[in-house]
């Protein structure tokens, strides 16, 4: 199946659409969402980012970067947020393509080195990934894992 990876910033249209899709696959307000895309596409710094995977019009993956994904490690930034893969189009390397061009692009606009929280354990190391550490997730009583990648 074809896809097209694309920084919202190129897409500029979808944002309404992508805001919609986030919000639907993580339950975050979607005016955060649309806050933090408009954010983007004003192109005030490099972050925040948000990235597509698109299946023609439709939305089949995507994920952002964000300078702080909920955790107490404010000095580890930026951070690969609402990394999603629609169910029907996971194992086909649509995270994996996104992560590439996440950071790439980054690398790009001046920031090799992001940073991930994840409950995954071994999915995130295929792509170059490595565990930093363990973080508190704000509000959450257990410890979440936290990746580094420098480009």
């Amino acid at each position: 199946m074809e896809y097209s990876l694309v920084p919202l910033r190129d897409k500029p249209d979808m944002l309404q659409k992508a805001a919609a899709w986030f919000h639907q696959k993580w339950g975050v307000p979607m005016e955060a969402y649309r806050e933090s895309m408009e954010d983007c596409l004003t192109g005030k710094g490099p972050v925040p980012q948000w990235y597509l995977a698109l299946d023609g019009e439709r939305i089949v993956g995507g994920m952002g970067v964000i300078e702080n994904d909920f955790h107490h490690r404010k000095d580890l930034a930026p951070n690969v947020c609402a990394v999603y893969t629609e169910e029907d189009r996971r194992c086909q390397g649509i995270a994996g393509a996104l992560l590439g061009l996440v950071c790439r692009d980054m690398k790009e606009l001046g920031i090799p080195t992001l940073y991930l929280v994840t409950d995954h354990t071994s999915f995130y190391e295929r792509y170059g990934w490595e565990f930093y550490c363990m973080v508190q997730g704000d509000g959450e009583p257990g410890l979440t894992r936290l990746y580094v990648h420098h480009e």
